[in-house]
């Protein structure tokens, strides 16, 4: 099968651009035949355990790239478009954090983020982290999703003797409804 598929798309010649276009066409066709059955799958009753155990990922996972998520309290389809530049947002807050700069954090929070954190208390939140595993060093790539109103970001931090997870969520003017650093669990 797969041969037969690279042939379409090899040629003898040298034109790599055309061949490489023409294999992505193929794969985007084949994602919309993949999203069609996933959608026919759920009209017959397939639960989204079985829909994720044949693509090889988690009924979440599943859900989340061809779901479509109905907000309960108005029976619309649901926003699933994360926040335009959200992932060097995440970053440039971490950076404030990890440099002590807390009220460039406090500065974004939301009122009910203003209410319930203080800028000491997020001082003292830190310092606790740092307590417990030593200097900031560095973070990694967020991982990027939209929930209901607010866009998630989990981002990995490292400590010198510590793995945790930058959870930041984030309304669509931009500014933080959520605020946590959690333990990274190991395999």
């Amino acid at each position: 099968m797969e041969a037969f598929l690279a042939s379409r798309v090899l040629t003898r010649s040298d034109d790599w651009a055309d061949s490489i276009g023409r294999a992505v066409s193929m794969q985007a066709a084949a994602d919309d035949v993949v999203r069609a059955v996933v959608q026919q799958a759920r009209q017959n009753g397939a639960t989204w355990q079985v829909i994720g155990d044949a693509l090889g990922v988690s009924r979440q996972a599943a859900f989340q790239r061809y779901g479509k998520p109905t907000d309960p309290r108005t029976g619309e389809p649901m926003n699933t478009t994360p926040l335009p530049g959200v992932a060097e947002l995440a970053a440039s807050v971490i950076e404030d954090l990890a440099s002590g700069r807390w009220s460039r954090v406090t500065e974004r929070f939301d009122p009910s983020m203003r209410d319930g954190l203080s800028e000491d208390a997020l001082a003292a939140a830190w310092a606790q982290i740092v307590g417990l595993s030593g200097a900031f060093e560095g973070h990694g790539e967020p991982e990027v999703a939209r929930a209901g109103d607010v866009t998630i970001t989990n981002t990995p931090l490292a400590l010198e003797a510590g793995d945790y997870t930058a959870r930041i969520a984030f309304r669509d003017d931009r500014t933080i409804a959520g605020l946590h650093i959690l333990e990274r669990q190991t395999s």
